[in-house]
């Protein structure tokens, strides 16, 4: 590992979105300067963040100290491999779910839409600042900066049942906001630093076990965020937000950044080593299956459409952590790849509900009957992403899954690979009843015009291509991650985020 060099790059790119949030508000009786304004900076970040890959791939890192507090505390970005998959990917969709945004809230003729676009450009601040903290001290800045950021976002309609639910949202993620400041505080105490390093900063030799162990557990009462089992009921709660809102929650922001937080502290404050020492592997390991378990139940139940895709995030969100606590080279490489890669499926299947809705009013899967006739691109797209959250191919999700599975094998683990298999079969339960509704099923009254012709729904405005192209897109890089997944350095990034682990 080569010395971090000091670059400006980290800086502009969190610059991008900052600059763009006044620039909304200034362009708020402008709406097509307004919205030009977001896709502009969405666009240079991402190409600044994607100009970065060559250097951290070659091995270096990229250092920008903003402000140094004294007694060792700074707060500044470090980019390294795996930071860097988490800001693209962020960066990238970005781009996409501004496109999306133009036409959903347009054709709804949503409220305060100038207030959504300033706090979705401060919430992609926030998320590509955590991605690449430096230490736990940004880190922790940000990872509340996200929370707060997000309020209006999920609180949006401003009826009972929205602040119904940021009361919820609120709850869960402030109090557990306190659990790591504790833990951002015990680590100081014990390290004498807050940095993140490849292997860890803590050792057995910092504390007794049941120090450490109580350092873990209070990081990941910190990371609710990562909506694990029995801390996940603000998640679905949260789905009465506008859909592209729901879509940053899952694929981009917010749940991301919760497990995102929990691999950088198995892999960058405690270090595989210890956690594997500690026995928290296990442990970590064991909560993950049951909430991917249990988070697919509860998807099987539910027949509101963005909720079933909810409890499915719950659960998928799961591998992330159950890759790490194998704490083997391909289980820590599957994790890391299902970060960027979920977060393409994912966001691919809560456009298509969002389009779905804005063009016929439906949000339950009970009413879906025939719809893919009716919307076959957007089904099309659903069912790309779904057969990806299964696992198979041709689509991104088989890829880190199979690392997984590769994972479980190398630590030894192999009810670990049952649990996976399992998952993944249930995933199958629950998605594809969607797809035969949709596709099979007889078609509702209403839908067949003259001559027994089925009106094709996605063509009749022109303000719905603005969330066709977004959804078609994610959907087909979704399959091309599968066959290509090195595309925007994924797969080397995490290869040099691994080797640098082990």
């Amino acid at each position: 590992m080569n010395e971090a060099i000091a670059s400006i790059k980290p800086i502009l790119a969190v610059l991008c979105p900052l600059m763009a949030a006044p620039a909304i508000v200034l362009l708020r009786r402008q709406p097509n300067l307004r919205e030009s304004a977001t896709l502009i900076a969405a666009v240079i970040q991402f190409a600044i963040i994607l100009s970065m890959a060559p250097a951290i791939v070659g091995g270096d890192r990229l250092d920008f100290r903003i402000i140094d507090i004294g007694a060792g505390i700074a707060v500044g970005y470090r980019v390294d491999a795996f930071g860097l998959m988490f800001a693209v990917t962020s960066s990238f969709l970005w781009i996409l779910v501004s496109l999306y945004s133009i036409g959903y809230m347009r054709t709804l003729d949503e409220h305060a839409q100038t207030r959504y676009y300033f706090m979705f450009a401060l919430a992609i601040f926030s998320a590509v600042s955590i991605a690449m903290s430096a230490n736990l001290v940004t880190f922790y800045i940000f990872y509340e900066a996200l929370t707060l950021s997000t309020y209006w976002l999920v609180a949006h309609h401003e009826d009972k049942a929205a602040f119904a639910a940021t009361r919820k949202y609120l709850a869960y993620l402030l109090v557990s906001g306190w659990f790591l400041f504790a833990a951002v505080v015990l680590t100081f105490a014990l390290a004498g630093t807050t940095q993140f390093t490849d292997g860890g900063i803590l050792s057995a030799a910092d504390a007794p076990r049941s120090t450490l162990v109580i350092l873990f557990v209070l990081f990941a009462l910190g990371s609710m965020k990562a909506a694990w089992m029995p801390f996940h009921a603000w998640l679905p709660s949260a789905m009465v937000a506008p859909t592209p809102v729901s879509s940053l929650l899952h694929a981009v922001a917010v749940v991301k950044a919760g497990v995102f937080g929990l691999v950088r502290i198995v892999c960058h404050v405690f270090g595989v080593d210890l956690v594997g020492q500690l026995g928290l592997g296990i442990w970590m390991g064991a909560v993950a299956s049951i909430t991917m378990i249990l988070g697919s139940f509860f998807a099987i139940g539910e027949d509101n459409l963005k909720r079933r895709l909810a409890y499915s995030t719950i659960s998928q969100l799961s591998y992330i952590l159950f890759g790490v606590a194998l704490t083997s080279p391909s289980g820590v490489k599957g994790a890391m790849l299902h970060i960027p890669f979920h977060g393409f499926m994912k966001i691919t299947l809560f456009l298509c509900a969002g389009a779905i809705m804005v063009v016929t009013g439906k949000k339950q899967i009970s009413q879906l009957a025939g719809i893919g006739r009716q919307m076959p691109l957007t089904m099309t797209a659903f069912t790309i992403g779904a057969v990806g959250m299964c696992g198979a191919p041709p689509v991104a999700g088989f890829i880190s899954k199979w690392y997984l599975c590769l994972g479980t094998i190398e630590a030894g683990l192999m009810i670990f690979l049952g649990v996976i298999l399992v998952s993944s079969l249930l995933d199958v339960i629950y998605f594809f009843p969607i797809v035969k509704t949709a596709f099979f099923d007889p078609p509702q009254a209403g839908c067949i015009e003259g001559g027994n012709q089925i009106r094709n729904l996605e063509m009749e405005r022109p303000l719905y291509l603005f969330m066709v192209v977004p959804l078609a897109l994610t959907a087909l890089f979704s399959m091309l991650f599968c066959f290509f997944p090195d595309a925007f350095h994924l797969l080397r990034l995490a290869e040099v985020a691994v080797g640098n682990l082990f």
